[in-house]
């Protein structure tokens, strides 16, 4: 199985090759279209910040390749929240994969949000044998509101998607790859689709 991590400069892949090792296979890194198209698997990592990872994107011309993916294709954290249509994070527009606009959390909590939460009302395969209310590893200040596309909450200021889907677009807005036994499991999942 060829999994491509796709290499944009947005941080923090080595925990996902590490992650990926763990599961008994191997990930490349790249940024060249036709590796990517050829890939099983896509993960679309994030780390950083929306306007300055967007302009990366655009500089490779992955922005109009990766909505055009046909394999099962996982954004984590930033690369979730640039799969939607914008976010309020620089005023980004993003790649509209998921209609939904990213939304800053209010000044009534602490931002960001870092650390465990909690997600529930899980759907899809992505959480075959994962129970209800695990806790998975969050980073973030921004958020996608729940919404259709929404195949697990957590709540935290308000309750918003903590991962969503779309035909072979999936997104978490957690890190798997940070996330002990459970976080990997749902990695596996991933891959096994």
């Amino acid at each position: 199985m060829k999994i491509v991590i796709i290499n944009y400069g947005a941080g923090n892949i080595q925990s996902i090759m590490f992650a990926i090792e763990r599961l008994g296979f191997k990930a490349v890194l790249s940024n060249n279209p036709d590796e990517i198209k050829a890939a099983d698997k896509v993960i679309f990592p994030g780390v950083g910040e929306a306007s300055s990872a967007m302009a990366k994107l655009h500089e490779s011309g992955l922005e109009s390749l990766i909505p055009q993916l046909k394999q099962p294709v996982l954004g984590i954290c930033l690369g979730m929240q640039l799969m939607c249509n914008k976010t309020e994070e620089g005023n980004t527009e993003g790649l509209g994969i998921f209609d939904v606009d990213v939304l800053k959390f209010s000044n009534s909590v602490k931002v960001p949000q870092m650390g465990w939460n909690q997600i529930y009302d899980l759907k899809t395969d992505l959480f075959k044998d994962i129970a209800e209310n695990e806790f998975m590893y969050l980073v973030h200040s921004f958020y996608a509101p729940n919404c259709e596309y929404a195949i697990a909450k957590t709540n935290y200021d308000v309750e918003y998607a903590s991962a969503l889907q779309k035909d072979n677009f999936y997104g978490t807005q957690f890190h798997p790859e940070k996330s002990g036994d459970v976080g990997e499991k749902i990695l596996g999942n991933f891959l096994k689709m």
